[in-house]
């Protein structure tokens, strides 16, 4: 295959429909919209979920709980994880996705206390659990909160 002789797959290129353009053009007159009712008017139509004036299922199903939508998620990490770097390394959120540790951040970095540190590092985080900075201190290293 040549450059010039490249050319769309059938089908993908399609013409659009100008709709009310004389009666010889399959969609004139009416413009595809059939004849009288809701959907034929300007503005016409119903809203989403709407379904005749029958109780929508939006209605019918009951509502459990309570959803923040403020909630912030966290990418999480645990110490074991953070051995694999060398001593004296500066830990941030950035690093570690560079390194494919965390593979997104979310709405920050939170470090857990799972698993022991062995290097003394200097790490970087939106927050910290208890037993984590303890952990992190015991080896050695320090605690930041950006």
């Amino acid at each position: 295959m040549k450059l010039h002789e490249l050319k769309p797959a059938p089908g993908s290129r399609q013409k659009r429909n100008r709709v009310g353009r004389g009666i010889g053009s399959g969609s004139g007159k009416t413009s595809g919209r059939g004849q009288k009712g809701q959907k034929a008017r300007s503005g016409g139509g119903v809203r989403p979920g709407f379904e005749g004036g029958q109780n929508p299922i939006i209605r019918r199903l009951p509502k459990r709980g309570f959803h923040n939508r403020n909630r912030k998620e966290y990418a999480i990490i645990n110490l074991d994880a953070l051995n694999q770097f060398s001593e004296g390394t500066e830990i941030t959120p950035s690093l570690l996705l560079e390194k494919r540790v965390i593979r997104n951040l979310k709405d920050g970095l939170k470090v857990l206390g799972e698993g022991d540190l062995n290097v003394k590092l200097t790490v970087k985080a939106h927050k910290f659990s208890k037993t984590a900075e303890e952990k992190i201190q015991a080896a050695g290293g320090t605690t930041e909160v950006i």
